[in-house]
């Protein structure tokens, strides 16, 4: 057994009080002399001798008391809840994302739950604390003391299973305690059921007083006319507002637009015309919910033509040029062979037009151009063998020509979340004349389809490889075997198919996209580019492709913001980065998940459970209950013993 406060235990050296009180009487007794009678002096001698018992039992039993007494202010510890103590160590998780920005009953969630672990977590306590972005192993309240006062909203939505995984490759002998502070704003998690058979998880909740909210989610040019651009702001109302709200425009920090948003339906699409030519602003509303999706930063670049060029028969390829036509495309259609293999680098897009056979050599150039950075387009012919196809789309495709098939099929799904139909569609269209193919391959890809057929086998898929994109058609499309030619998506399609990476498009990024980034230029061997603006400055990870250059940005910039690429000291193009919107609804509360673990009310709960199962015995109230029956033993004694 040991003790929480030991020190108290000296005071057993005081029980010798007692004892001397009782053997060792101060007063003397006096002789009194009786009349001689045998009777009288019997029962002198028994009542001294019942005297002496009864004194003894009051000796033991207050011994006992002040011994009970003085254990119990100790407060003894079983060896095994001192092992229990070591068995646990404590995990904190706290969401630091933009969600937490809303207001509950005491201020901002995330400033509470700070301000509530730095009152309430006993400093004794040893515990880890992760963020969405920082991590804080073995450490004490007052060693973090100032990173949690300075620590900010980050652009990072919480994504619980990553830091679940961080505490779980964290070694320990011991059952590890998790707490989540998180308002579960589309919380979800894969690994919570499988971790709380090993671990103690529990939640805290901080609630949102007012869930409304309205949010920007993106811009996009909706038509391109002679001198200007219409462009589209895509808001989405959550709650109930009904109040109208200011949005305005701005050229840089210019005002050059202004509306009166009046809500009608959850999302809609505000329009705007600007002037063609490069823009660099943001557009931003008025709301004084969430404030970090208030502001949308975008920029549009100098309208730089697309190179495309077609490979295949001129007759099949007429299509293609009232499609690519001059005001934004230069286009340009060869024969096999016509073709200068020297001059396919230098190309935006290329599309293989129902080529019967493709030459190694083609194979070979291809290859490098999509690892460059290229789009490439391919249109297989009928009478193309299905192995020289897989030469080429096997290496740089993620798919496979399995057969050809002579039977009529209607294509029938188009896939609107696909990334080549972003922002071509404003609602989703579920009524069409659908095209159809007469003949086509049947095709196993690992690559999303972009349109399929009803038994789900795919008629165009894409995918980004390499620093370029795949696109790959399943069925000519010549009007002897498809009316795809005829049908309204073939614009939109074959448009976005070769635009080249955020070229003549809304330049925007959202910070922590994982894709890779392109611009044309040409750097040096040793040379960098830099992206910065007037409050922030950071060197991306980076490769050179010839005369592009391939960036990954991954957490960079921590602000939202306008910014501009340099190569030196040159400007060379203007870029925008924005916040994530994914958790702009407040609404989207996980309800059915969190139902499957403890939600407590505050942190200082735990550190008050804690200290009960860590510090605090059941033994010593077992001692205070045999000082109360000594007590009254004695009591006994001292009335009903003679």
């Amino acid at each position: 057994m040991q003790f929480k406060h030991p020190e108290i235990l000296y005071f057993l050296l005081l029980l010798i009080v007692p004892i001397f009180i009782h053997l060792f009487q101060l007063r003397r007794f006096k002789k009194e002399y009786f009349t001689n009678v045998r009777f009288l002096k019997a029962l002198t001698i028994q009542s001294r001798k019942s005297s002496k018992i009864k004194k003894w039992l009051l000796l033991v039993t207050r011994l006992l008391l002040l011994t009970a007494l003085i254990l119990a202010f100790a407060q003894p510890l079983s060896s095994s809840e001192e092992k229990s103590k070591s068995q646990k160590n404590l995990f904190i998780i706290l969401d630091n994302s933009f969600s937490m920005q809303a207001k509950g009953k005491k201020g901002e969630l995330l400033k509470r739950a700070i301000e509530d672990l730095l009152e309430t977590t006993p400093e004794t306590i040893r515990f880890s604390l992760l963020t969405n972005t920082e991590q804080f192993w073995d450490t004490d309240i007052k060693s973090i003391q100032k990173e949690l006062q300075n620590l900010h909203y980050n652009a990072t939505p919480f994504e619980l299973d990553r830091l679940l995984n961080q505490i779980e490759a964290r070694p320990s002998l011991f059952q590890k305690e998790i707490i989540v502070i998180s308002d579960a704003i589309g919380l979800a998690s894969k690994r919570l059921t499988t971790v709380a058979k090993t671990d103690a998880i529990s939640f805290i909740v901080p609630k949102a007083e007012q869930q409304n909210n309205v949010s920007i989610d993106s811009v996009f040019i909706r038509q391109t006319l002679d001198d200007l651009y219409e462009i589209g702001v895509q808001i989405s109302n959550y709650g109930e507002n009904k109040q109208p709200i200011s949005m305005g425009l701005y050229d840089k920090n210019k005002l050059i637009a202004k509306s009166m948003v009046v809500f009608k339906k959850q999302k809609q699409i505000i329009p705007f015309t600007i002037p063609k030519k490069e823009f660099h602003g943001y557009v931003g509303i008025v709301d004084n919910r969430l404030t970090f999706d208030n502001t949308f930063y975008f920029s549009i670049g100098e309208n730089q033509k697309i190179k495309v060029l077609s490979v295949g028969e001129v007759s099949k390829s007429a299509f293609l040029s009232r499609i690519y036509t001059n005001d934004e495309f230069e286009y340009q259609n060869n024969t096999l062979a016509q073709l200068d293999y020297n001059q396919l680098e230098e190309k935006d897009a290329i599309v293989l037009n129902e080529l019967e056979e493709i030459p190694q050599a083609l194979l070979t150039t291809l290859q490098s151009f999509v690892n460059k950075g290229g789009n490439l387009i391919l249109i297989p012919s009928a009478k193309a063998s299905i192995s020289n196809l897989n030469s080429l789309i096997k290496e740089i495709g993620n798919s496979e020509f399995k057969s050809f098939n002579a039977k009529e099929k209607l294509i029938t799904k188009i896939h609107f979340n696909h990334p080549v139909f972003k922002n071509v569609f404003e609602n989703t269209i579920s009524n069409f004349q659908y095209p159809k193919t007469n003949t086509s391959f049947l095709i196993e890809s690992t690559s999303p389809a972009v349109l399929s057929y009803p038994d789900q086998s795919q008629f165009l898929v894409n995918s980004n490889l390499g620093a370029g994109t795949v696109s790959i058609f399943n069925a000519p499309l010549n009007v002897e075997n498809s009316n795809f030619q005829q049908s309204p998506l073939i614009v939109p399609v074959f448009y976005q198919l070769a635009q080249s990476n955020q070229m003549n498009v809304v330049d925007e990024i959202t910070i922590g996209n994982k894709d890779s980034y392109f611009v044309k230029t040409n750097v040096a061997k040793e040379g960098l580019l830099t992206i910065k603006n007037e409050n922030e400055q950071f060197i991306p990870i980076q490769q050179i492709l010839d005369t592009r250059v391939k960036m990954n940005f991954g957490e960079y910039p921590k602000q939202a913001g306008n910014f501009s690429i340099y190569n030196n000291k040159k400007q060379i193009r203007n870029i925008s980065f924005n916040y994530n919107r994914t958790e702009s609804n407040l609404f989207q509360i996980n309800e059915k998940l969190l139902s499957d673990f403890d939600q407590i009310d505050a942190i200082s709960t735990i550190f008050n459970r804690i200290e009960t199962e860590n510090n605090d015995s059941q033994i010593w109230k077992w001692f205070l209950i045999f000082a109360l029956i000594f007590l009254i033993t004695e009591t006994a004694i001292i009335r009903f013993v003679k």
